[in-house]
């Protein structure tokens, strides 16, 4: 018997078509969940198209319902720093959702060292990491920027991420970064939560990715890698 009629006569029995059936959808499975972006170049990537935010629209949402929805969510104004774009992020823009307006990340944020904390809503760990950021930017004063950057996908749904942020009760400053502008400046991986911090002169100090557990590990990281002492919880 040649190879090929062995072949076909292993392929017809019926435990290997199940095998050869089960073997297709763990396949299609892991494909649509692996986390990939359309470019190699590209700084941030999320799921595929069919990511739990493809379902959902703001095309219906009217300007009275996204005011609505921004001040629901309460958050604080985006920094404004002295003007003078520098580092890293000069020039980078992104949408400030406490007002919808964009702002040059490199300008708002110049002067002080910056924490910035790559997050998405499809993000199970982000939701159980964001508050401690928020808490991070609460105690920050004057001393640090801290900066919560929505991911590529599902950025350009600014009404779901205030209803997100509203629900998890995160108040600090946000942008989204629907271009993936602010990913790529940070070097920022495609794996999330990630955290980026940025030394008061526009240069990434630290890439994190990782998950912070509790306030003492982030205020730690935070110190040893900014040299700012916000003390322990």
């Amino acid at each position: 018997m040649s190879g090929f009629a062995r072949a076909r006569s292993v392929l017809a029995q019926p435990g290997m078509r199940a095998m050869i059936a089960f073997v297709v959808v763990m396949v299609a499975l892991v494909a649509a969940l692996w986390p990939r972006g359309d470019s190699t170049d590209d700084a941030v990537s999320g799921p595929p198209g069919s990511t739990p935010t493809s379902g959902v629209t703001d095309g219906g949402v009217s300007q009275q319902q996204m005011s609505e929805a921004r001040a629901a969510a309460a958050l604080e104004p985006c920094p404004a720093g002295d003007g003078a774009s520098a580092g890293v992020l000069a020039g980078v823009n992104a949408p400030c959702m406490a007002d919808g307006r964009r702002i040059d990340v490199g300008a708002a944020t110049a002067g002080r060292p910056l924490v910035i904390n790559m997050w998405a809503v499809w993000c199970l760990p982000c939701r159980r990491e964001l508050p401690l950021f928020d808490h991070l930017s609460s105690v920050a004063n004057d001393r640090l920027n801290v900066l919560a950057v929505h991911a590529r996908e599902g950025a350009e749904k600014q009404y779901f991420v205030l209803k997100f942020l509203q629900e998890v009760g995160v108040h600090m400053p946000v942008v989204t970064d629907p271009n993936g502008a602010v990913a790529k400046a940070i070097g920022a991986p495609r794996i999330f939560p990630s955290t980026v911090m940025i030394t008061a002169d526009g240069r990434v100090a630290a890439v994190l990715p990782r998950v912070f557990e509790d306030f003492n590990d982030l205020s730690g990281a935070v110190r040893e890698h900014l040299g700012v002492d916000l003390g322990a919880a």
